[in-house]
């Protein structure tokens, strides 16, 4: 069940990528992301007001949320930055090499894990087929990666430690608060704020089923590792794909579908480990050593 969930999270932030990439026709990208965060810790708000749920307060949540939004916050920082000066099929690929990075971060190698990571980066090359050559945009979205894969490799640890409801609300409002003061940095003007149907279905893809995309992700940490986390996360690309050449009339060749099946074939390969919970149950079950 929370790796189904996640492969529909995954979907719901591959479709973030046409829906944002029509917004910022009209709106810096820094601008859009703190509309984003602010309409889901909004949303989000107003569900828990009306359930009666209090948030915890404490120091470690607390500092769990800080340590997990600072590597949210660099990730989004420097992938935006980054694409100013790459290709967006080059970001594409560097950003989810946070699949290789994950278990790297928390020094798990198994053997069907990394043969389905690699059979998932093959596919993502093929899909989004970047350049050889590394630039300044190409080493800034490689930091991008290495934050996010730190971001997943925190929630595995937060989740099981502090209140996950709690956690993922103070991240909302972080981000929001973060993304003010980018804002400020990108000047944007007046006009970009002008409420389109363009800015308000982005807003409703992004801010509202985005965020609860990324709640269901703070519950599925409880129960999967995170490197099987990353690897679902890598299907975001062909989704966006998919769904840029079904609603945007972009081109996939065979390349594309190929790269695509792949990565596919990668994440059913790495969904077949099992899960920490049935990890836990067969080292209870087993005989002390």
């Amino acid at each position: 069940m929370p790796r189904l969930a996640l492969l529909l999270t995954t979907l719901i932030w591959g479709a973030t990528f046409p829906a944002t990439k029509a917004v910022l026709e009209q709106i810096p990208p820094l601008s859009f992301l703190f509309l984003r965060f602010l309409l889901g810790a909004v949303l989000v708000g107003l569900c828990l007001l009306l359930m009666s749920r209090r948030l915890s307060c404490d120091r470690a949540v607390l500092r769990a949320s800080a340590i997990a939004t600072g590597w949210l916050f660099l990730g989004y920082v420097l992938q935006t930055v980054g694409l100013r000066y790459t290709s967006a099929s080059n970001s594409a690929f560097i950003t989810t090499l946070y699949v290789v990075f994950v278990p790297l971060i928390l020094c798990r190698f198994g053997m069907r894990s990394w043969l389905a990571t690699g059979i998932a980066t093959v596919g993502l090359w093929c899909l989004v087929r970047p350049t050889t050559v590394l630039n300044l945009g190409d080493m800034l979205t490689l930091g991008c990666a290495l934050a996010f894969a730190a971001h997943i490799a925190c929630l595995e640890r937060f989740t099981r430690e502090v209140d996950a409801t709690s956690l993922f609300v103070w991240q909302l409002v972080a981000m929001s608060g973060l993304m003010l003061l980018a804002m400020g940095w990108e000047q944007p003007p007046v006009s970009a704020f002008a409420p389109t149907m363009v800015l308000g279905i982005g807003l409703a893809v992004t801010g509202g089923l985005a965020t609860l995309a990324f709640a269901i992700q703070m519950w599925a940490q409880q129960l999967i590792p995170a490197q099987q986390v990353a690897l679902l996360f890598a299907l975001e690309p062909a989704y966006a794909a998919w769904l840029s050449w079904y609603f945007l009339g972009e081109s996939l060749d065979w390349q594309g579908w190929v790269g695509s099946g792949l990565i596919l074939t990668g994440v059913i390969v790495g969904s077949l480990e099992p899960s920490l919970s049935e990890r836990e149950r067969v080292l209870r079950a087993s005989p002390a050593s």
